[in-house]
């Protein structure tokens, strides 16, 4: 028997030494689980998501609104959190957050070891096209249930 050099674990019978003729290859980890130790190893099993029928390629409101919206239906929510709703990582989350405050969309007020987070809902939206509203209008219009 000889080992293929770079891979671990991976032998090669000889034709002489395997019935039948046939060279075959013999993984440790598939031979039962076991390593070179001889010692059963415990299966991961990796939970793989089911697949979103149709993922979005884009959507009408950029990651910024979601994030305000997020903070605006629930204002001591764990960043962690809105990075899951949002579908982003939560240090994107703490950017926009940062990118709000400094436009004077949101006051931060620490309280305790959280952060509460209140939407100045009467100022205007920043696009010219929708400058017209406020960002109240628009936290109204998509959470109204």
């Amino acid at each position: 028997m000889r080992s293929v050099k770079g891979r671990r674990n991976l032998h090669i019978e000889t034709q002489a030494s395997h019935e039948g003729g046939m060279a075959s290859r013999k993984a440790g980890a598939r031979a039962g689980g076991r390593g070179r130790s001889g010692r059963d190893r415990p299966q991961r099993r990796i939970p793989v998501p089911a697949p979103d029928p149709q993922p979005p390629g884009w959507t009408f409101l950029t990651n910024h609104a979601h994030v305000l919206l997020c903070l605006a239906e629930k204002p001591q929510p764990p960043l962690r959190d809105v990075a899951r709703l949002v579908g982003i990582t939560e240090r994107s989350v703490q950017r926009i957050v940062a990118d709000l405050e400094a436009g004077g969309y949101l006051v931060r007020e620490r309280e305790g070891r959280r952060n509460r987070y209140e939407v100045r809902r009467t100022l205007p939206l920043r696009h010219p096209i929708e400058q017209h509203r406020q960002v109240g209008d628009l936290i109204d219009m998509v959470l109204a249930r």
